[in-house]
């Protein structure tokens, strides 16, 4: 489960059009370029990376040390009258917040907010768990939703509930207000650079992927990269605020010609490599933004096709935050998409086991998810009767509109390899029908072709 901001940078920007595609992109499998360039996964620029850079604990000390998670800190459970500090708490609200702790971490940031009312990280790191659990309700915190072409389009979305924006909204602006205070007293302090950047990109954030106001996000957004980039300038050794500056150099450089101009001129830098490497650098470097900076490479090592690194960013994330099952289903999803379906049915049958015990609140269609992800994996192992128990049961359950239309379509290869040739054109015509409603072309193309020649297996 991942969040972002970094997108947000191509805000102004044309869509991504074929020709700007790696080369090494068309020699995928056709299952990797459904994954990558499949139109239902289209999102605002604003997200693109929306996996990547929660930026809970943005706002601390970059030599800030990790601690161990622990429980949520009370009055009840003080062993002193001095409150623990606002470093410490927010380093539990992190570790409980990545291990989908969510309720504790809330409590746990409530209480620190009370205890240090002047610590702008706070406010901000609380208006991020309200984004965080919203994303999570709404099924959008797996990386496979982000790895479409970018748009520059407002896009149509529920409005949040009335509580979670008043709450977002509360917050997020006590931690603007906080900084821009903090600033005004000591204009070169980094580290007041640093906070109001991160609050001003969740802000961006919020409003692309919440409010679908792509283009409101780009103020906040060119505001948050300029004061990153300056904290680099006069504080060399912070590099966690690489994170930030890195994706927007990323997702500049992957924009066509014409939109990278417009990039260039509203004040954004470019440079692929240049954008993974500062990326790459804030995950190596011991701070509260270090989880961030890996879940952002895991996105982007997957929009790159270097599944290798990214299944190596997984697991790291799977020993710090051992409690975070959907590390699991990512670390299938990459297996899949490097051609790896045995590797991938092994992660996703033991995340499947930890989801069994797993008492807490689903993700939004995650039961059918799970199933579908392993039921494709088998499918491609050409293992056709246990592809077609999950692919059903995977039916059975709550799934988003994309996912559904491919569970038709993966039961319909199944049915192929089985022999079983009208049950494949039965499951390819439902596959047909859902993708008029959840706009998969693809998938349409995909189910068209099968009807007319049968699967036979990649």
């Amino acid at each position: 489960m991942y969040l972002s901001d970094t997108g947000r940078t191509l805000a102004g920007a044309r869509d991504v059009a074929a020709a700007s595609r790696p080369v090494r992109d068309r020699r995928i499998s056709e299952m990797t370029q459904r994954l990558r360039y499949n139109r239902i996964v289209r999102i605002p620029a604003v997200v693109a990376a929306l996996v990547g850079a929660v930026m809970l604990g943005g706002g601390l000390a970059a030599g800030a040390a990790r601690q161990a998670p622990s429980p949520p800190v009370t009055a009840a459970n003080r062993s002193s009258d001095a409150p623990p500090s606002a470093a410490r708490q927010l380093q539990i609200a992190v570790d409980l917040a990545y291990n989908l702790d969510h309720e504790q971490a809330a409590a746990v940031l409530e209480q620190a907010m009370r205890d240090h009312p002047d610590d702008a990280a706070l406010p901000r790191a609380h208006a991020t768990l309200t984004w965080l659990n919203l994303l999570f309700k709404r099924g959008m915190v797996l990386v496979e939703n982000y790895l479409g072409p970018v748009s520059k389009d407002d896009v149509k979305v529920t409005a949040p509930p009335t509580a979670a924006d008043t709450s977002f909204q509360t917050h997020v602006a006590r931690s603007i207000a906080l900084s821009e205070a903090q600033l005004k007293r000591r204009p070169d302090d980094p580290a007041a650079m640093f906070e109001l950047g991160s609050a001003l990109g969740l802000q961006a954030s919020w409003a692309a992927t919440i409010d679908g106001k792509v283009m409101g996000a780009f103020g906040a957004a060119r505001r948050a990269y300029n004061l990153h980039e300056r904290v680099m300038t006069v504080a060399p050794q912070r590099v966690d605020a690489g994170l930030i500056v890195g994706t927007y150099r990323y997702l500049v450089a992957s924009l066509v010609l014409p939109a990278r101009w417009l990039a260039y001129m509203a004040g954004f830098g470019g440079d692929k490599e240049k954008g993974l490497g500062l990326i790459a650098a804030a995950a190596n470097y011991p701070s509260l933004s270090q989880p961030d900076a890996r879940f952002a490479l895991v996105l982007l090592y997957n929009r790159e096709g270097r599944y290798a690194a990214a299944q190596i960013q997984l697991a790291e994330l799977r020993k710090v935050y051992p409690r975070n099952r959907l590390l699991w289903l990512e670390s299938g999803a990459t297996y899949l998409r490097a051609g790896k379906p045995a590797e991938a049915d092994a992660v996703l049958s033991e995340g499947m086991r930890m989801l069994a015990a797993d008492k807490r609140p689903r993700m939004l269609g995650e039961d059918g998810h799970w199933l579908y992800e392993r039921g494709m994996a088998r499918v491609r192992q050409r293992r056709a009767p246990e592809a077609i128990a999950d692919l059903t049961e995977a039916l059975k359950h709550e799934q988003l509109g994309w996912v559904r239309t491919r569970t038709y379509l993966e039961l319909g290869k199944a049915a192929d390899l089985a022999g079983n040739r009208p049950g494949a054109v039965a499951e390819y015509t439902k596959a047909q029908q859902a993708a008029v409603t959840s706009g998969d072309t693809e998938a349409a193309a995909q189910a068209r072709r099968y009807k007319a020649t049968p699967y036979q297996g990649t």
